[in-house]
């Protein structure tokens, strides 16, 4: 029997996510996952969840699998993959709306099994001195790398923060989930080339006439032995994950097994998003809180609208709450609801799906997109919220109608 009260409980989770939604508290320096953290410790000092509770709340699968999926990407990093398949793009795609065209696609399948924030992290300052090599414009080249990189993670488990979580609470396979929404991603990713051209015609065009001098910058560095090693364990690890095997599992060993290396360890550390680690954990135990205390007198049983027709409202309502506080605790707040839903398997999808693209709408709708934004400020170039919403709101629209259709017409024919 929890102590802590009803108003309290709602006090303390309204506050939390409230200031999540900021992203910050003003007149102090803490970030989310410094936010999530001490609405954690507040469940816990007001009495709505006990130690071993909130120990138990914490889905530990959901932080192995996203800490060994940013060992296998950091070991990729380091080896020198990322950086030698830009060089291929610039050896073979040179032409503006070309380079666009592959920018997007290497973004999004790069997406689709290493997480996107971490893929963002790589590519964004490769993108850039391509570039600048090219003397391309930048703006539609990042816009089109954020975006594709939330359009492409849409396709599996292990795309995105947000499904990694989804795929671990809704035990569905890695297979079954890619199944259904890799087709949203290979349309949405079509789409997405589409509006981005289109919006940037002009500056596209226009730097056709630009000299191009691809030779003069020197060949990027790469570790052979590492660059084997890496691409040969990515490659078993999603086999595995398409096996049916366990997927936390299968991380955690490959991480394991490119830590047997000579690479110094510290290199690798400083590329996991431990703040993502410590926020996923903080809301794990903040949302567990708020369903027991509060969430259990809501009679969500009796909610038959939402219940009976999951596609069309559950991705409406996280398109909306993904945008208000960021699509990782908006997931989370659908957790007591898919519970008692009537066709769990077709809500959890719609649910990682809409609120996967809805991070494409503003700037701030995902971290990915963060991502691309301050490492472009800090190679300074400017990539403002207006210029953003050109090409984010009707590629959301799109594509969210897309997915909808696709999973509502799916599930009717099956």
């Amino acid at each position: 029997m929890q102590s802590a009260s009803i108003p309290v409980v709602s006090t303390i989770f309204g506050l939390t996510y409230f200031a999540l939604a900021l992203g910050k508290i003003p007149g102090l320096r803490i970030d989310r996952a410094g936010i999530a953290l001490v609405g954690a410790a507040s469940m816990l000092a007001c009495g709505a969840i006990t130690m071993p509770d909130a120990a138990r709340a914490v889905d530990y699968e959901t932080i192995v699998l996203l800490f060994g999926m940013m060992v296998m990407v950091a070991f990729l990093r380091l080896a020198g993959f990322f950086a030698l398949a830009t060089e291929q793009i610039v050896a073979r795609f040179s032409g503006p709306f070309a380079l666009l065209a592959v920018t997007i696609a290497l973004s999004g399948v790069l997406s689709a099994f290493l997480v996107n924030d971490v893929v963002c992290v790589a590519l964004t300052p490769l993108v850039l001195q391509l570039c600048q090599r090219l003397k391309r414009p930048p703006i539609p080249y990042l816009i089109g790398l954020a975006t594709a990189s939330n359009v492409g993670s849409v396709a599996t488990i292990t795309g995105n923060p947000q499904n990694i979580m989804i795929g671990s609470l809704s035990q569905i396979s890695y297979l079954r989930f890619a199944a259904r929404l890799a087709p949203v991603a290979a349309i949405g990713l079509i789409l997405n080339f589409a509006v981005v051209a289109f919006v940037y015609r002009k500056a596209l065009r226009g730097s056709r006439d630009r000299t191009v001098e691809i030779d003069e910058a020197p060949r990027p560095r790469t570790h052979r032995r590492l660059l084997i090693k890496g691409i040969v364990v990515t490659i078993m690890t999603v086999a595995f994950f398409f096996a049916g095997k366990p997927i936390p599992l299968v991380a955690l060993i490959a991480a394991a097994v490119l830590m047997l290396d000579r690479v110094r360890p510290e290199k690798l550390y400083r590329a996991i998003d431990w703040p993502l680690l410590v926020m996923f954990t903080g809301l794990f135990v903040v949302v567990h809180a708020f369903e027991v205390v509060v969430v259990q007198t809501w009679g969500i049983e009796g909610w038959h609208d939402l219940r009976q027709s999951p596609v069309v409202l559950v991705s409406g309502l996280s398109l909306i709450l993904s945008n208000l506080v960021s699509n990782v605790p908006a997931v989370l707040l659908f957790k007591p609801l898919m519970e008692v839903m009537s066709q769990k398997e077709l809500a959890w999808l719609a649910l990682a799906m809409s609120s996967t693209l809805a991070g494409n709408l503003t700037l701030l709708g995902s971290v990915a997109n963060l991502i691309v934004v301050e490492n472009a400020r800090r190679a300074g170039t400017e990539l403002g919220f207006l210029e953003y919403l050109k090409v984010g709101v009707p590629l959301t629209i799109v594509t969210t109608l897309v997915g909808v259709a696709w999973l509502i017409f799916t599930h009717d024919s099956s």
